[in-house]
């Protein structure tokens, strides 16, 4: 059974997510706000970690593309490395553009999603750096194929999706989120074509959240004027 998926993000009044445009918090309330109260709602679901896109991920992969010491067997399997009791960090990868270096982002053990494209070269790489690798099918596209695998062989029960736009879209897109817990900030972007939560780059005419509808769970408001909204993901009922 694939993780329960839960979409956690915070943003601006008008959805956008580059936090060093928003306007500035009124007099008086703390500017530590949005990262305070971002880690302190994601604890409240106490998930196994966390999924990022390939962009995200970059901030923590402090690798470079070298030649393995040894290119062990069995590379296309599934590569479940030692956790350490930790939770993962889930990298949406697909060309296994990412060098590691070691297994950790922060203090969360690399978990990548890649492509069956990849080479064995690449595949030794992880191995060396101690991190885990599952395939998305032969392009690395098919979450769904990820999801399961990281239910079924990681033992992953829930996850925090935390990706820019573009990984949450092909998530809503897919039909593998569950919930969306979003933080908003009181504060004001304005700018259009600015990145926000669900950014599918599809055709004009699509309807990246087509039979989805949202269910409020839970709604608080929290110091200095933020926002916490949190619903389930249900089949609409017209679909």
């Amino acid at each position: 059974m694939r993780p329960t998926i839960i979409c956690h993000m915070v943003s601006s009044i008008d959805g956008r997510l580059l936090v060093d445009r928003w306007t500035p918090p009124a007099a008086g309330i703390d500017s530590d706000i949005v990262h305070r109260y971002y880690d302190q709602v994601a604890a409240r679901f106490d998930a196994d970690g966390w999924i990022v896109g390939r962009k995200t991920m970059e901030d923590y992969a402090g690798g470079t593309a070298r030649t393995p010491r040894s290119c062990p067997d069995n590379l296309r399997a599934p590569h479940v490395a030692d956790r350490k009791g930790r939770n993962v960090a889930v990298a949406i990868d697909p060309h296994g553009r990412l060098h590691y270096g070691s297994d950790n982002a922060g203090s969360d053990h690399i978990v990548t999603v890649i492509g069956e494209q990849v080479t064995d070269e690449y595949l030794a790489e992880l191995h060396e750096d101690g991190v885990s690798y599952l395939f998305a099918g032969p392009d690395g596209h098919d979450l769904h194929r990820a999801m399961d695998i990281l239910g079924g062989t990681f033992g992953i029960k829930t996850l925090l999706l935390e990706g820019g736009g573009t990984i949450n879209g092909a998530f809503l897109k897919v039909g593998l989120i569950d919930e969306i817990s979003l933080l908003v900030y009181p504060g004001i972007d304005g700018l259009a074509g600015v990145p926000s939560i669900f950014g599918y780059a599809g055709e004009p005419d699509e309807k990246p959240a087509a039979g989805q509808s949202l269910r409020l769970l839970t709604t608080e408001t929290l110091e200095g004027g933020m926002v916490w909204l949190h619903y389930r993901v249900e089949e609409s009922p017209s679909s």
